[in-house]
């Protein structure tokens, strides 16, 4: 494996044990994909550095876990804001 690649599954696992990200929100810190993100934490970090493939596993299947509440507050939120703007063009 490149030596660069092995230094970004480190630097992306401690972002995302260090900082609690998502893979969505590492792959745009990086500037890489979704996917990559996910290749180099749970497949290369394993060869690398096995303890901090698993810290850095514990936060993305806790992340995982809990995506569906986020989805659903970021509906919430986003009917609010609309309410909000309709409230206003159109007050009582």
């Amino acid at each position: 494996m490149k030596e660069y690649i092995e230094e970004r599954a480190v630097a992306i696992a401690n972002y995302i044990i260090d900082s609690n990200a998502t893979v969505r929100q590492t792959a745009k810190k990086f500037g890489i994909s979704k996917s990559t993100v996910h290749k180099d934490v749970t497949d290369r970090l394993e060869h690398i550095n096995p303890s901090l493939a698993a810290r850095a596993r514990i936060v993305l299947d806790i992340n995982k876990s809990e995506r569906h509440i986020r989805g659903g507050m970021a509906t919430k939120e986003k009917y609010q804001h609309r309410l909000q703007i309709c409230s206003k063009d159109h007050p009582l």
